[in-house]
């Protein structure tokens, strides 16, 4: 996910800096930006030369490297504590002028604003996978977002070539409460024995024209990742979203869909 931020902020224009946890995550980081900028290149979709754009591209062990960023958006795994200390950390480091972002999918914006000092300068800029073909850009206004700060995240989203949708802080926002809600409903139906999960799949995307079924969805973003979402939209709006036993056992058996090989579908490598 941040990588896909980082190559779609590329291709925009801008300079880019991506902070990793360790060297090795700093070279897989760059290889994978620096091949799906190849792929833009080579499909046309930016005019401008491949080196040129790499140049843009800085890849640092250190937080200290965003004391020039303008923005920085924070894109670190669904988890509060290390959400909470990944954007005080950033925020140490960043100038009195400089916006902050997080690419959470579910989790409060207000609450992780109330753990920063500038909680105007912040808000929720949720990215789509694969951010590079995705069109949405989900934009959470915080209680504590700065109007200038709501005005900006709007025309940043345009200026990707993508189309903003602006929602207020709660609970799973507008796509993941839905998206969720959807593929909960799926898997129950799986485990229920009522269809396949490539019938099902099939009923959404032939008949209500999803570009993508629930189930195939849910192995893109990942079994783990909706299986937390689901946990802590349960904990805030209820039993409804309870997530089912047999997701529960497909992550306790690592059937994490693609990024493992096998979810609701098999994958090769």
């Amino acid at each position: 996910m941040g990588g896909g931020i980082a190559h779609a902020l590329l291709i925009a224009g801008s300079k880019v800096t991506v902070v990793e946890r360790d060297r090795e995550a700093a070279g897989v980081a760059r290889e994978r930006i620096e091949r799906d900028l190849v792929a833009s290149v080579e499909r046309g979709t930016v005019d401008l030369p491949f080196e040129e754009l790499a140049n843009r591209l800085t890849v640092s062990l250190e937080h200290e490297d965003f004391a020039t960023a303008g923005l920085v958006v924070e894109a670190v795994p669904e988890s509060w504590d290390l959400k909470v200390s990944a954007l005080q950390e950033v925020e140490r480091h960043l100038s009195p002028t400089a916006w902050l972002a997080t690419n959470t999918s579910s989790l409060s914006v207000d609450g992780l604003a109330e753990q920063l000092a500038r909680p105007a300068r912040f808000c929720g800029l949720h990215f789509f996978n694969p951010v590079p073909a995705s069109k949405l850009v989900e934009v959470v206004i915080s209680k504590y977002t700065a109007s200038e700060l709501s005005d900006l995240s709007v025309q940043w989203v345009r200026g990707l070539g993508k189309t903003p949708v602006v929602v207020r802080d709660a609970p799973g926002f507008a796509s993941s409460r839905l998206g969720v809600a959807i593929a909960i409903e799926a898997i129950r139906m799986v485990e229920e024995g009522v269809a396949s999960a490539t019938d099902i799949d099939n009923a959404m995307v032939l008949g209500y024209k999803f570009p993508v079924g629930p189930l195939a969805l849910t192995d893109i973003v990942g079994l783990d990742v909706r299986l937390g979402i689901a946990e802590y939209l349960a904990s805030t709006l209820g039993a409804r979203f309870d997530p089912p036993q047999l997701m529960r056992d497909m992550v306790a058996r690592g059937e994490l869909g693609r990024k493992s090989g096998k979810g609701f579908f098999t994958y090769d490598s």
